[in-house]
Order: C-alpha cells, then sequence, then structure tokens
C-alpha cells in the first residue's frame, strides 16, 4: 500500500482510500466468490464473434429493461449445439466477473442453451442411451459406401431447399448420377413416421445404391423429427447405406448416430456420396494409360517371341540335330537305367534265394526238434515200458481189465500178459484189502 494510503487509513474517522486496480480487483474477487457458478435467462442481443472466436453479446431481460455484457471464449463456443442469433431466448452458466480495464460487470460464460430445451435434450440423451445399449450405434455394424454409385435415393421434403441444393451439388460434381426423391415431412408431428416409411420404401424398391437423408438447419425442436424412434431404427435395418444430412455442422440428431455416414450439411452428403465426374475422368484416362503400356509391352514381348521362332523355323536341321542328340542321350539313359534296374533285380533275387534256404533249414530243424520231442513223450506213454518193470496186465475171459478184486471170483480164469509173453491163470482165492481206519 502507498504511503498516502498508509497516511489516510491511519486517520479515524475517515473511509480507507483504495488504489483504483486495487479496487477493482478487490470487487472482482467479491464478485468471483459470491457468484461463482450462476445460471442466468434471458434474450440475445448484439451478438458478434471476433476472428479469435470469442463471442460477444449482450443477454436483455423479456421487458428490455435490464441487460448484462457477456462472453463466450471459442473454447466453450465449439461446444455449442445451435447457432446463436439476436432474439433467441436461452440460459447461460458461467460466473460473474468484471473485466478491469472499463470497470465493467460481465458474465463469462461457460455453456449456453436454448431455453426450454432442457426437457427436449433430456429424451435426445435418454433415447440415444436406450438405442446405443441395443447396439444400434455400434461402428461395427455401419457399412462402406459405394465408390461409384449409379443411382441415389434422397430422403426430404420437396418444398424444401435442400433438393435444391442436393440436385445442384449432383449436377455440378457428378451428371451421370440418376437422383430418385422419395418425399416426406422433415418438421411437425408426423414427420418423424413419414421419414421412417420413405427409409423403408426405398429399401424395398432396392432401386438406389445408397440413400440421404437430409434437412436444413433449424432449432431442436425443428430437427427433432430426425431424433424419431422409428427413423432411427428404419436406417438400422435399411439393406442400403444411408449418410444423414441434417442441420448444420454444430447440429446432432439420433439420424446421425445409426446413419453409415454422417454429413455436416445436406450439400456436403450429396458431394461425398458422388465422387466428381473430372475426378472420375482422370481416373479412367490413368487406367486407359496404364492399359495401353501393358498392352504395348505385350506385344513387343509377343513380337520377340515370334521372332525367335521364325529364327528356329528357318532352321530346321539344327532343330533336327538337336533333337537326334536328345534322343540318343534318353536312349543312353533307358539302356544304363536298364542294365541298373536288371543287376539290381538279380542282387535282389539272390539275396531273397539266400533268405528262403536258411528259412527252410531253420524250418526244418524246428519240426525235427518238435518230432523228437513227441516221440519222447510217445515213448513215455507206452504200456510196454511199464510191463517191463515188472507190472502184468490183467483181463477176464471177456478181455474186460480187472482193476479190483471184487471183479473177480475164486477158480475163475484170468489171462495176465506180461512184458515177454502172457499167461493163463485161475483165482484160487480172493482176499480184500482191509479198508485204512481213520
Amino acid at each position: 500500500m502507498s504511503e498516502a494510503l498508509q497516511a489516510g487509513a491511519g486517520r479515524r474517522g475517515e473511509p480507507m482510500v483504495w488504489e483504483l486496480g486495487a479496487f477493482l480487483k478487490a470487487i472482482a474477487d467479491t464478485l468471483g466468490a459470491r457468484f461463482g457458478a450462476v445460471a442466468v435467462k434471458g434474450e440475445l442481443g448484439a451478438w458478434t464473434r471476433a476472428a479469435s472466436g470469442h463471442c460477444y453479446f449482450t443477454l436483455k431481460s423479456a421487458d428490455g429493461q435490464a441487460s448484462l455484457r457477456c462472453v463466450l471464449f471459442r473454447r466453450a463456443a465449439a461446444m455449442l449445439d445451435f447457432e446463436p442469433r439476436e432474439g433467441v431466448a436461452v440460459e447461460l452458466r458461467g460466473r460473474l466477473s468484471l473485466f478491469e480495464p472499463r470497470g465493467e460487470l460481465q458474465m463469462v460464460v461457460e455453456g449456453m442453451r436454448r431455453a426450454g430445451a432442457g426437457t427436449l435434450m433430456e429424451q435426445f440423451l435418454q433415447l440415444k442411451a436406450r438405442l446405443e445399449a441395443e447396439g444400434l450405434f455400434d461402428p461395427a455394424r455401419k457399412r462402406p459406401l459405394p465408390a461409384y454409385p449409379r443411382c441415389i435415393g434422397l430422403v426430404t421434403s420437396l418444398s424444401g431447399a435442400v433438393l435444391h441444393d442436393v440436385v445442384t451439388a449432383l449436377q455440378r460434381r457428378a451428371p451421370q448420377v440418376q437422383l430418385i426423391v422419395y418425399p416426406a415431412s422433415v418438421q411437425g408431428a408426423q414427420a418423424g413416421p413419414q421419414l421412417a416409411a420413405a427409409v423403408q420404401l426405398a429399401g424395398r424398391r432396392s432401386e438406389v445404391d445408397v440413400l440421404l437423408v437430409c434437412r436444413g438447419g433449424g432449432s431442436i425442436e425443428d430437427l427433432w423429427a430426425f431424433n424419431h424412434e422409428a427413423l432411427v431404427r428404419a436406417i438400422a435395418a435399411s439393406p442400403v447405406p444411408v449418410i444423414s444430412g441434417v442441420g448444420h455442422e454444430t447440429d446432432f440428431t439420433l439420424a446421425d448416430f445409426v446413419a453409415d455416414l454422417r454429413a455436416p450439411t445436406p450439400t456436403a452428403a450429396a458431394e461425398l456420396v458422388a465422387p466428381a465426374r473430372t475426378a472420375c475422368l482422370a481416373v479412367l484416362l490413368q487406367h486407359q494409360h496404364r492399359l495401353g503400356r501393358v498392352l504395348h509391352h505385350r506385344l513387343d514381348r509377343e513380337s520377340q517371341r515370334l521372332d525367335h521362332l521364325a529364327t528356329r523355323l528357318a532352321r530346321p536341321g539344327s532343330a533336327l540335330l538337336q533333337r537326334r542328340q536328345q534322343l540318343t542321350q534318353l536312349t543312353q539313359r533307358l539302356a544304363r537305367g536298364l542294365a541298373a534296374r536288371l543287376q539290381t533285380e538279380r542282387q535282389r533275387q539272390v539275396q531273397l534265394q539266400a533268405r528262403l534256404l536258411h528259412a527252410r533249414e531253420r524250418q526244418t530243424d524246428r519240426q525235427r526238434q518238435r518230432l523228437d520231442l513227441l516221440a519222447a513223450r510217445l515213448a513215455a506213454l507206452d504200456p510196454r515200458q511199464v510191463l517191463r518193470r515188472g507190472y502184468a496186465w490183467v483181463e477176464n475171459a471177456q478181455g474186460v481189465a480187472v482193476t479190483s478184486v471184487a471183479a473177480v471170483q475164486p477158480g475163475q480164469p484170468l489171462r495176465a500178459v506180461l512184458a515177454d509173453g502172457e499167461l493163463q491163470a485161475q483165482v484160487l482165492s480172493v482176499s480184500p484189502r482191509p479198508a485204512p481206519s481213520d
């Protein structure tokens, strides 16, 4: 604080003397603390946009008795969803401040919307969220546009300027493209269903390669038909790719989100869908030059081939000699190959014969060993071997073997066969062996 202020502040009963810059800064600080975030409603007046992009205007009361200077900086102005103009009722959000160079009260606007648009915007956001959850705005479902459409469809009003703008743009850029108009209202209560029906009609008739849905600029109320759910679903289900060209560049509708491509204006939509005739002719000229180069190259190559064939045809003796040499070489290769094959087969036959003899000898040895084993087993089972150990074979007169004393009676004749002969015997007595006791 300066010495004069300090002196003045020290005198009792006298007001404090401010330095002007500090005084205005104090007022600005007080306004910022008291009115840091405010919302004000009124009408726009004296609207100007500077070269820097900042906007300056006056907010007036409905009766014109009050006004407030406002500033909308470029960053906030770029976020507006409508084109401000004088006399439009708006709602402003921002903060109060003091423009110190002139000591003027002003409002620094951070957001602006049309007065009364809050309900419509809320409906817009709710419907957008619901349709987006269903996947209608998914970029993956958007289809590419035809590079060179032959026929374009246009859904718009017959009485608006859009039809004239689109026709003019197509005549200027691509007069060779045919245009088919599907008329429908673009504003009013019946506009949404009529627009949806026109899109469905274009899909059923299948006579266009791409479809434009267009309307000029306006307020959110004016463009509300293009937020109609029936229209959004009709565009999503359309078998024809759809371009949305509704309003100005700052205007957005649900038709823009569901369309395969959004154009900032109807004229831009026509320019996007139809490549310029001059560009098409330039591409055709490039293809013509390329085709000519390829054709000349092919003709040169075939001419060289024809010259080579003519040279060979002019000297048939040389070609015949070459063929004889090739035939001689092939004959020699065949003879060498046949001799080598015969030698290989002879060696293979000798090997197979040796393997056969070896296998036959091994088989004979195995059979001989098996025969010896069977003979030994047969000899071990020969009854005569048992008789040689002192046993005898006893049978009755009927030739039945006697295996128990119970089968004979005293005085009964028997025949006994020994190892070296047989005996005729008679039973003198029978003595059964007593059963063993437990």
